[in-house]
């Protein structure tokens, strides 16, 4: 008895996390939103650093660069990511375990949250 009452101290102590009382296809969501924005973060730094390494290898007259081609390059990767984070929403609207509807509010959420 003593023991029970000291588990229900500690689980009083918990903080309520609403996410832990939702199903599967919520949580499956929920991280492919929070990882593909935390991604997208990661590949902005990456691109700011290789841009600013260019920008300085051009002031020091090392490389030229096509604008136009930059511009391109930078559109078309950004292409390329969109339609990775179309994949991915679809890919969760069809998830069979859980309601695609709970899995794409999840991703949402979790696109907030990133």
């Amino acid at each position: 008895m003593d023991q029970n009452l000291t588990l229900q101290n500690f689980s009083a102590k918990i903080p309520a996390l609403p996410w832990l009382e939702m199903g599967s296809g919520f949580l499956v969501g929920m991280a492919v939103g929070y990882f593909l924005k935390k991604s997208f973060k990661f590949l902005l730094l990456l691109l700011g650093i290789g841009l600013v390494l260019i920008f300085l290898l051009e002031s020091q007259h090392v490389v030229i660069i096509d604008e136009n081609g930059l511009a391109q390059t930078v559109s078309r990767g950004s292409e390329l990511f969109q339609s990775f984070a179309l994949f991915l929403r679809e890919r969760l609207a069809r998830l069979s375990f859980a309601g695609g509807t709970s899995g794409l509010a999840g991703f949402l959420v979790g696109l907030k949250m990133g």
